[in-house]
């Protein structure tokens, strides 16, 4: 059997990892990397530190708008699955580089199982909102994390081949943040001590694309006068300077403005952190896995497990909001584990039980 995994930017190369590991065993295996993610420490430092296989094709299609990248991407993926003819083509998540290899590969006739499907924050002014619906649709095999995201999946109409498989990156966070805690000396590099920092990340689209949003955020950050650590995300660090709010950051003590960081390097940043600020859609996730309380800049989320349990708040970019819950916000009540255990292992074990002869 040959399975060809298309990933393009960090959050798929975790999703992709254990499942990998259990392909492995049993499945002729391409990995293909868009390139949509392209800086050193957001891509092949990740697959070094997670002991991946280097990709087998990359495609170096690197940034641009959602139509040109999206568009480059499928001519591309398409001329190496006429190549390869794999039998089943894996997409994760809800980028430019999921939507374009699940187009791709259906056009050609070619089954397609997506990642982390029915997942719907019911905001399509969002990119990966519209993403996630369309991959959704063209998808033969639907492997979902929730039994929200099924529901979510029967409401649209899609009721067959719909796996509750619990969600990949469990088994990722599990099996690295041991590997983070004995080989990441990030809090001795950057003076920290656990749970007496907040972390911040920023990336969306909405939050970096008006002036408006983002200023709001940075304001909250430097009136919250809380020790702060704000990796820069490209597309940030590019808006913070067009804007010119860079002297707000640079005169603040409080944020520790740093490049982004390797994956291991993250994952110790975060687990030790008291709170998480961010846009990011793993992130929330990720901090709901890890027992850390998130507060996350949008007025949705596909995630909507971590708010029901507590443990995530939704402040959008009103800055009374944002200071507010860095200073109150905190989960009344254990987290249930609503993502589940011993995801990939549940999908390996349904892509090996196929009939690849129909």
């Amino acid at each position: 059997m040959k399975v060809m995994l298309i990933v393009g930017v960090r959050p798929e190369f975790v999703q992709c990892a254990p499942l990998l590991k259990e392909l492995d065993q049993s499945c002729e295996i391409i990995l293909v990397h868009t390139g949509q993610h392209y800086d050193f420490e957001m891509s092949e430092l990740l697959f070094n530190q997670l002991n991946i296989m280097k990709p087998g094709y990359h495609l170096n299609v690197g940034s641009g708008r959602h139509g040109e990248q999206t568009g480059k991407m499928i001519r591309k993926i398409e001329k190496l699955l006429l190549k390869e003819r794999p039998d089943l083509v894996l997409v994760f998540g809800d980028t430019n580089s999921t939507l374009a290899g699940a187009l791709a590969a259906s056009k050609l006739k070619i089954r397609v199982g997506h990642v982390e499907a029915g997942m719907r924050s019911f905001d399509k002014s969002m990119p990966e909102e519209v993403n996630r619906i369309l991959t959704d649709h063209c998808s033969d095999l639907l492997f979902c994390s929730t039994k929200t995201a099924v529901d979510n999946l029967k409401n649209e109409g899609i009721v067959n081949n719909i796996y509750l498989t619990g969600d990949v990156m469990v088994d990722s966070l599990l099996y690295n943040r041991e590997i983070a805690e004995r080989n990441s000396n990030i809090l001795y590099q950057l003076n920290l001590r656990p749970n007496e920092y907040i972390v911040a990340t920023v990336h969306r689209e909405r939050n970096t694309s008006k002036k408006g949003y983002l200023k709001n955020i940075v304001d909250s950050f430097v009136e919250a006068e809380e020790m702060i650590v704000f990796p820069i995300h490209p597309r940030t660090k590019k808006a913070i300077e067009m804007y010119e709010l860079c002297k707000e950051l640079d005169g603040c003590n409080s944020i520790k403005m740093i490049n982004p960081l390797g994956y291991l390097d993250f994952l110790k940043l975060i687990e030790n952190a008291k709170k998480i600020i961010t846009d990011s859609g793993g992130i929330q996730k990720e901090a709901y896995i890890l027992g850390v309380p998130c507060i996350t800049l949008r007025d949705n989320t596909e995630w909507v497990e971590t708010v029901e349990e507590g443990w995530n708040i939704l402040v959008g970019t009103n800055k009374e909001r944002i200071i507010d819950a860095i200073h109150n916000f905190n989960p009344k009540r254990m987290q249930n584990y609503a993502y589940g255990y011993g995801a990939s292992k549940n999908m390996a074990t349904i892509i090996n039980s196929l009939r690849w002869d129909e």
